[in-house]
């Protein structure tokens, strides 16, 4: 986790795009800081009333994911927290995860913000988490990726 390369990204006014957040509910702590910073940098963009729904688990996201970018969303944020334990459980998620967030972005052709923290430990987690003290503020990050992702898709559908 160096976080030395990551593109610059300067908020615009989005205000027109209809956004959504999904967010896992395990580990509340990090997750209150995903949804955080997801919530700031909706707000630096424009947008001032986002879906923003809670699931059970990281597993979880994707169905939802679906469900938004049928409804019409512009953009879903999805935002979860996977901490290695001893049994194979973590790949399981980690992997289930991943795939279908990814078929729900290519599929549907909206923007998702990939916010899963796959982390060793929860003091990795929280240091990515965007709270105060935190190194990253990875709720920011995938909310400013789907935006920017979003305005790319607008652009081109434009001309």
């Amino acid at each position: 986790m160096s976080g030395a390369g990551a593109p610059t990204s300067q908020p615009y006014d989005a205000s027109g795009l209809k956004v959504a957040v999904v967010a896992a509910s395990w580990h509340t702590q990090v997750m209150d800081g995903l949804v955080g910073g997801a919530e700031r940098a909706l707000a630096a963009y424009g947008i001032t009333e986002p879906q923003v729904l809670r699931v059970p688990g990281t597993f979880e996201l994707p169905v939802v994911a679906a469900a938004l970018a049928r409804g019409g969303y512009d953009a879903v944020v999805a935002l979860g927290v996977v901490i290695r334990g001893g049994t194979p459980h973590f790949e399981y998620v980690c992997s289930a995860a991943t795939d279908g967030l990814t078929r729900v972005s290519v599929e549907h052709a909206v923007p998702v913000g990939f916010g899963v923290l796959t982390c060793d430990t929860e003091e990795q987690a929280l240091d990515r988490a965007g709270l105060e003290g935190s190194s990253e503020d990875k709720g920011w990050e995938a909310t400013a990726a789907a935006l920017d992702t979003a305005r790319v898709l607008r652009d081109l559908h434009a001309g």
